[in-house]
């Protein structure tokens, strides 16, 4: 971790990442925005279902990429009611845009479309907002968000080691995950402690310890 602005953890597996989502729903707070990016089988949803786990969201979380957006109702660690907007914005936007386009004006005006423009900017009380394919949404939502960028390569079958050859690889639910978490915003940063205690728990497969005056305003 280079500051309390940045904070970096490997995960070895999918489960790790589980954990991690786990551990860092009992930082979360009302109005929050978590950004995840990374490829495919990164490990973003796999995050997600630990987010959902963390604030006790019976209903299952899947990508939510044909609904573009799914609403799930929780519990905060506080035990505050907590609603969790998860959003795929793979598709938002359209994957090709006319050349000269406003890529941002265009996704903006399709989250209008779908009624989450504002939600997104500005969540209501009690919602945390976790988006998978953030990056692009990055500079035209909340000045305060939590940054989650995942980075990962294939891995042999079995065995978590690097391919030697692409004929030789897949990727499989092992394989070590470089997580970057980049804390935008005071609010973030004032829980700098509380998620680096989050991140190592999820990686020893402990509870993390967290002080309640730095997981809510």
């Amino acid at each position: 971790m280079a500051n309390d602005d940045v904070v970096t953890v490997d995960v070895p597996t999918s489960s790790g990442m589980r954990r991690l989502g786990e551990s860092l729903a009992a930082v979360v707070t009302s109005g929050d925005v978590v950004l995840l990016s990374g490829p495919l089988g990164a490990g973003k949803t796999t995050f997600a279902q630990g987010i959902g786990k963390g604030l006790g969201i019976d209903e299952p979380i899947v990508s939510p990429t044909f609904t573009i957006a799914r609403e799930l109702s929780g519990r905060f660690a506080s035990g505050a009611p907590a609603r969790l907007v998860h959003v795929d914005a793979y598709r938002i936007g359209g994957v090709e845009h006319a050349p000269g386009s406003d890529v941002a004006t265009a996704l903006l005006d399709e989250l209008e479309s779908l009624g989450l423009d504002e939600e997104l900017e500005s969540p209501s009380d009690g919602t945390v907002v976790l988006m998978e394919w953030g990056e692009h949404m990055a500079g035209i939502l909340s000045d305060e968000r939590l940054e989650i960028s995942i980075d990962r390569s294939l891995a042999v079958a079995g065995t978590g080691a690097s391919p030697q050859s692409s004929e030789s690889s897949e990727l499989t639910s092992d394989g070590l995950r470089h997580v970057r978490l980049s804390l935008i915003g005071s609010s973030w940063q004032r829980r700098a402690a509380a998620i680096r205690r989050a991140a190592s728990a999820a990686v020893e497969g402990a509870a993390p310890a967290l002080g309640t005056d730095e997981t809510a305003e």
